[in-house]
């Protein structure tokens, strides 16, 4: 079941990627980058009428983003500025070149020429555009520079150049030994848009506000939307911590800090961080300045809330109660309802476990909708929606919640939370056997485009939400026996999120399941095996559970019911419905492989009334499977033959390939222990249409490479074809039946008593 979406309810750096940002203290200052962008104005004022329109389009498009990010190297702005326009490239190279070989003086003039810029009657560049803002600002900041910083700032522009000569002569000297073709497509392929690499970043000096505010937007924005396109965490701190040499105080770069360790999983650097970005809202008024009197106070609820938030990301759920409690308490002194909605929200998701939580959610819906926070009301709804999904409710109520969820959403453009839905109807299709719902769900939010604007052209597709859905759509191609195409799709799964992104658990638990399934269905038990540790280390009941799976197959019972036993107790006291009733169908089975028949069927009983009562059909059909098979082992197989009638159809419709051939073959076994009490020609035709059903079980097996149980039906449809003495076809399974077994080894259990 996928998990409602976790995320920080307050936070008070972000809106819709944008960082509020409020560098204090630091000032514009002229370095060598911003000398070349103010040659590059210049020359662009000088060429005039002899750049095209499309030309001058795409330098207008390019300027904005170079005004406001960081400092660059010369060769990736040279190679920018000359995929707009390879001319002007050209002159910005020459005339840097000029002023960097040239002398102190040349420097100088070329500051007095910029203010012609704004002088006569049809100025080049208007004072209050962009532009011309950013031209008046280096002006001042260069008049404003004594004598010794002016030389300083002339050898850093030679020093400028000349690393970019250095790069330049080892870069020629690497062509010569590739093919420049290839070179020229690999270059047509970049774009300046895409967030820029580590080692294309230089930000030894302090940045100014526009290029800090511009830093964080953009990284903020990148780790919420697509982590694998931001800095790495290692580097990004670094970036963090040079930007906070020169400004202590800088609030918002201490949050997105917060955010870089909380990647890492980082306790004590995330708390650090969070605990001083509060303290710098406190120190630097900023929250009293917007906010009266109400500033300090509101800064400590939201800490104290933010803080609750933080200990449940890690688990750590007693000092997460003690924080929301404060957070609480000052929030009821404040009289901020809006910060007590955040808090009950929260105080669910600490509390879910007990009875009464589905009152306290239904009572936060309804006080978030009346106090206009959409966010939190489908967030709640939501909640609310996975939770009485585990309660047995059916599909069409909770379909219909989320209608409503969903009106919200397009009503405010809340397109996170769109996702959010989609991957949620995706999971509650899954929980109740519907693959066929699901994977149209699945398919919908995958085709679908984010209707929230990203900055830097990054689309909002890698989110939890997606990769919630990729990972159901794996295990939906892997149940059907598509394993080429289940591993395409976690191979793009890694790719989109590495093993270092937070989202990297999911599709590696899949990942394990997927291959441990395969090494069952092959026979190789101590291959499967291997899987259990990686499994059980993403989540405990799944790997506890395959271990038992492993141990009945190695025909270690005793150690296997232990386990079971074991397991089933813990999943009855966390109320895992899903997992209770898996468990007691193994259960089942090993008292089937031990002969203890009739001790099953109070076993599947339980089993039945638990998953009809819990509204999942296809557990439900699994389970009656598993009672005919009981029937037929009692020797009452026409009574199980009308069962199976009732359980095969979800089963052929929704249910895995493996899941398929069981049902074929089980029909089979009783069609064939059925026709034993009829006349010779009405038991012929039973046998043939076993032998049908035996086909279909066999191509299912097939499917999915399950030798163990296709040896099986090549030695009954053997047995079959000598009792209607049809000699060749008999031989001819008995040819398959020795292939296969000479590659699989039987386990000694009597055919009959095995039912998967």
């Amino acid at each position: 079941m996928a998990s409602v979406h976790e995320s920080l309810y307050f936070n008070p750096m972000m809106t819709n990627g944008v960082v509020h940002a409020n560098v204090f203290g630091i000032k514009d200052c002229v370095t060598p980058y911003k000398m070349a962008l103010l040659v590059l104005l210049s020359e662009l004022g000088r060429a005039g009428a002899q750049l095209s329109l499309l030309e001058r389009r795409r330098l207008n498009r390019l300027l904005l983003p170079l005004l406001q990010g960081p400092d660059m190297t010369l060769s990736r702005l040279h190679k920018a500025i000359e995929e707009s326009c390879p001319n002007l490239a050209n002159s910005v190279q020459i005339r840097i070149k000029l002023m960097a070989e040239g002398e102190l003086k040349d420097m100088e003039q070329f500051f007095d020429d910029l203010s012609d810029s704004f002088t006569g009657t049809e100025p080049e560049v208007h004072k209050t555009s962009v532009v011309g803002l950013f031209l008046r600002h280096m002006i001042l900041a260069y008049n404003k520079l004594s004598f010794s910083q002016v030389y300083k700032l002339y050898t850093a522009l030679q020093q400028y150049y000349q690393n970019d000569e250095k790069k330049t002569g080892i870069d020629e000297t690497d062509m010569e030994l590739t093919n420049t073709e290839e070179l020229e497509g690999k270059m047509e392929k970049e774009e300046l848009d895409v967030p820029l690499r580590e080692e294309e970043i230089s930000c030894s000096g302090p940045l100014s506000q526009k290029q800090a505010e511009y830093f964080l937007s953009q990284q903020a924005s990148l780790l919420k939307n697509d982590e694998t396109k931001a800095l790495t965490p290692a580097f990004l701190q670094k970036e963090l911590n040079n930007l906070l040499k020169f400004n202590p105080d800088f609030a918002e770069a201490h949050y997105l800090s917060y955010l870089n360790s909380l990647r890492v999983q980082d306790v004590f650097s995330s708390t650090h961080s969070l605990l001083h970005y509060f303290d710098r809202l406190i120190l630097t008024g900023a929250e009293s300045k917007s906010n009266g009197d109400e500033g300090y106070g509101r800064s400590l609820r939201y800490a104290a809330l933010n803080l609750a938030a933080l200990h449940c990301r890690f688990g750590h759920y007693q000092q997460a109660e003690l924080a929301l409690q404060e957070a609480i308490r000052i929030a009821q002194e404040s009289n901020d309802h809006v910060c007590l909605q955040h808090c009950l929200s929260w105080l669910y998701i600490l509390e879910q476990k007990r009875s009464d939580s589905c009152v306290l959610l239904e009572h936060s819906v309804k006080k978030a909708v009346h106090f206009g926070l959409p966010y939190l009301a489908s967030l709640g709804i939501q909640s609310l929606v996975q939770q009485r999904a585990f309660a047995g409710k059916t599909a069409n109520k909770l379909m219909d919640a989320l209608k409503d969820s969903d009106l919200l959403h397009w009503k405010h453009s809340l397109s996170e939370l769109i996702d959010i839905s989609i991957a949620q109807k995706t999971a509650i299709w899954r929980l109740y056997g519907r693959s066929t719902m699901a994977l149209q769900q699945a398919q919908m939010l995958l085709s679908m485009n984010s209707l929230e604007a990203v900055n830097v052209g990054v689309q909002q597709n890698n989110t939890e939400s997606f990769a919630v859905v990729l990972c159901h759509l794996a295990e939906l191609h892997a149940e059907q026996g598509c394993f080429a195409a289940a591993s395409e799709i976690l191979k793009h799964l890694k790719e989109r999120f590495p093993p270092s992104s937070q989202h990297a658990q999911l599709w590696m638990l899949f990942d394990q399941k997927i291959q441990f399934d395969r090494a069952m269905n092959d026979g190789k038990y101590h291959v499967a095996d291997s899987f259990v540790a990686g499994i059980t280390a993403l989540n405990s009941i799944e790997g506890v559970y395959r271990k038992a799976i492993v141990l009945k197959a190695q025909n270690q019972m005793s150690e296997a019911h232990k386990l079971l036993q074991k397991l089933l107790i813990h999943c009855q006291n966390i109320k895992n419905t899903e997992m209770v009733i898996s468990v007691l169908l193994s259960i089942a089975e090993l008292y089937w492989r031990s002969s203890c028949h009739t001790i099953a069927l109070p076993v599947l009983l339980q089993a039945l009334a638990l998953s009809r009562e819990y509204r999942l059909q296809y557990l439900a059909s699994e389970t009656v499977l598993n009672l005919a098979f009981s029937q037929l082992i009692l020797g009452i197989p026409e009574q199980a033959l009308n069962i199976l009638h009732t359980a095969i159809e979800p089963i052929l419709a929704h249910g895995a390939v493996l899941d398929k051939g069981c049902a074929m073959f089980l029909v089979a076994k009783c069609q064939v222990a059925s026709a034993a009490s009829y006349s010779p020609p009405k038991k012929a035709e039973a046998l043939e249409s076993a032998i049908l059903n035996l086909n279909e079980a066999k191509t299912y097996f097939a499917k999915v490479d399950c030798k163990e149980q296709l040896r099986d039906v090549l030695y009954f449809q053997a047995r079959l074809f000598h009792t209607l003495g049809k000699i060749q076809e008999r031989n001819k399974c008995a040819m398959l039946f020795r292939q296969v077994h000479q590659e699989l080894p039987a386990h000694g259990v009597p055919l009959i008593n095995a039912f998967k």
